[in-house]
């Protein structure tokens, strides 16, 4: 096992039976000795995101304190006996985690403490992302997928793609999923019908409290979910819950939401890789003008994925008055994260 700041491969695909299927794909994970990692590490492996046929190498990115709690990570993977996992890379260091990586999670930041602003915790991670930014340039694959969930994520996504010299920007993208997934089960609660059931929910703008949940084309139970919810109470206590949703749960559990997280990791990146089938999801995403929003702004957006993992925004939604002033809010919101970071992108 490796001691604090060093590198250590830790190969057992020896000690398992060989995974005949298809060829390892490499997968990155910072901050994989968090809350949120540890939660994560385990669906990655056990084959939730990608295929139950799908072997992985695990590539586990920690700062150079916190090596020997990776180290007890590895340990208990190890101890999990995953066929899918035929490696595993522990490091503190960011071109050895990033290395030939095929998809990228990026879930460590600084988090946020009592006396911080928003904007202290931008300026606080925006130079972590600068420099696994670089990392990602120089060593990822070139059509690797890039998930951050550390936050601010769209503001940390727009320093990483930035700085990663060489990849197309469309390799990246931020997590607004948590929010979507927090909607559907505030939609389901209330009509009291299983998750499964609530479908074409999706998130605009920055993954913050100003971030809308738009429920305009979401269906319950095959039918439009607006028809079967009360207006008033869809502009008031629904998005309220949903944009407080974190705090509620620190309140209620002394902790932040780190399962729900990484279980909205997973959801992200299965539909990148594997598609939507028509489904409409959120992610943000390097805007490209759409909806009249700036362009490079990382923007979550209404999308669908096609099986090849190509992104497409679902264009040609009518805009009304009031999703009008909220998309404005969150332009102005992000507008507000990047100037304070000019000087990292």
């Amino acid at each position: 096992m490796c001691g604090a700041g060093s590198r250590a491969r830790i190969g057992y695909a020896q000690i398992l039976p060989e995974v005949r299927m298809k060829a390892p794909i490499r997968v990155a994970v910072t901050g994989a000795a968090g809350n949120i990692g540890y939660s994560l590490l385990w669906r990655l492996a056990s084959g939730n995101c990608f295929g139950d046929d799908q072997p992985m190498i695990l590539q586990l990115l920690e700062i150079t304190p916190v090596m020997e709690r990776l180290n007890g990570v590895v340990m208990e993977l190890v101890d999990s006996a995953f066929p899918l996992v035929h490696d595993i890379v522990a490091t503190d260091d960011v071109n050895t985690a990033f290395r030939d990586a095929d998809a990228i999670f990026l879930v460590g930041s600084r988090p946020r403490s009592k006396d911080m602003d928003r904007a202290d915790l931008v300026a606080a991670n925006g130079p972590i992302f600068v420099g696994q930014g670089k990392a990602i340039g120089e060593s990822a694959s070139r059509d690797v997928k890039v998930i951050t969930v550390g936050n601010p994520a769209n503001t940390n996504c727009l320093i990483a793609r930035a700085n990663a010299t060489g990849l197309d920007g469309s390799c990246f993208s931020a997590m607004t999923r948590l929010d979507q997934n927090r909607a559907v089960g505030q939609v389901a609660a209330k009509l009291g019908v299983p998750a499964a059931q609530v479908q074409d929910v999706f998130v605009w703008g920055n993954h913050s409290d100003k971030m809308y949940p738009d429920l305009r084309k979401a269906v319950a139970s095959e039918l439009p979910a607006m028809g079967q919810l009360d207006l008033a109470w869809v502009r008031e206590e629904f998005r309220r819950t949903v944009a407080t949703r974190g705090k509620a749960i620190i309140m209620a559990r002394g902790a932040s939401s780190a399962a729900s997280a990484a279980s909205a990791a997973v959801d992200h990146m299965r539909d990148w890789w594997k598609g939507t089938n028509g489904r409409i999801v959120s992610m943000a995403i390097p805007s490209q003008g759409w909806y009249d929003v700036p362009e490079g702004l990382v923007f979550s957006f209404p999308v669908t994925v096609d099986a090849s993992g190509t992104i497409s925004v679902v264009e040609g939604l009518e805009i009304d008055a009031y999703t009008r002033d909220r998309i404005v809010e969150n332009i102005q919101d992000l507008e507000s994260e990047r100037s304070a970071v000019a000087e990292l992108i």
